[in-house]
């Protein structure tokens, strides 16, 4: 019964529901100080229901995607609360890192096929596309994790004292490089994250271009208002 109410309110409102989700788990530290309560409880509370999130976007896709996805999201989801039973490390959070990124890049592929595809905007399109720029930042976060696991000194002004503080950091460095604020408070120091974190900020604009020429065109297309449903 409870399936039958929410499964259908998750593939109805995918988008939105994705959107809240990746908001709350990139931005859960600007409410919670506690940061043993965030890594032991809140993250793998987070990721859970990352993956109830994004339900919706693969409930109606072929089976090896929905199979992928839910390896992975118990994967994401069991990966923090092995590090509270073991204990950190540094090769663990090399895993949990790699891991989610292939996680995400799954999720923000789904996101990138949505919006190619019909040729109207409603509600979903601007979802959508808004989903697209966080799963970017969430991309990037957890690249420039494995990058700060190999070499604690790839970054300057990220705090090393657990992977909670490193991973908020690590949001906010993401965040304004996505952004191109760029501070300069958090800077890449070895040249392979300087690398990266160039090729991530184009990507982020080349992200911008296209998404502006998407919408645009479906707003001159004459498509107008629009099936909520996929093929």
């Amino acid at each position: 019964m409870l399936r039958e109410r929410i499964l259908p309110f998750l593939i109805r409102r995918k988008y939105e529901v994705l959107l809240v989700a990746l908001i709350q788990h990139l931005y859960i530290g600007i409410v919670l100080t506690d940061l043993l309560v965030y890594e032991q409880i809140v993250w793998p509370l987070n990721m859970f229901l990352l993956g109830v999130a994004s339900i919706g976007l693969f409930e109606e896709k072929e089976k090896w995607r929905q199979r992928l996805k839910n390896i992975l999201t118990l994967l994401v989801i069991g990966l923090p609360v092995t590090m509270v039973v073991v204990g950190r490390s540094n090769l663990l959070m090399l895993i949990i890192s790699a891991v989610y990124v292939v996680y995400f890049v799954v999720i923000f592929t789904e996101i990138i096929r949505f919006l190619i595809r019909p040729s109207y905007i409603n509600a979903d399109i601007i979802s959508a596309a808004a989903c697209g720029y966080f799963l970017l930042i969430e991309m990037s976060v957890f690249v420039y994790s494995i990058l700060f696991y190999l070499d604690v000194q790839a970054f300057s002004g990220v705090d090393p004292a657990n992977p909670a503080t490193a991973f908020m950091d690590l949001v906010y460095y993401s965040t304004i490089t996505v952004t191109t604020i760029g501070y300069g408070d958090i800077a890449p120091i070895s040249y392979s994250s300087r690398l990266i974190v160039s090729l991530f900020g184009m990507a982020a604009q080349f992200y911008s271009v296209v998404l502006v020429g998407i919408l645009i065109s479906k707003f001159t297309s004459g498509g107008g208002g629009v099936p909520e449903s996929e093929s």
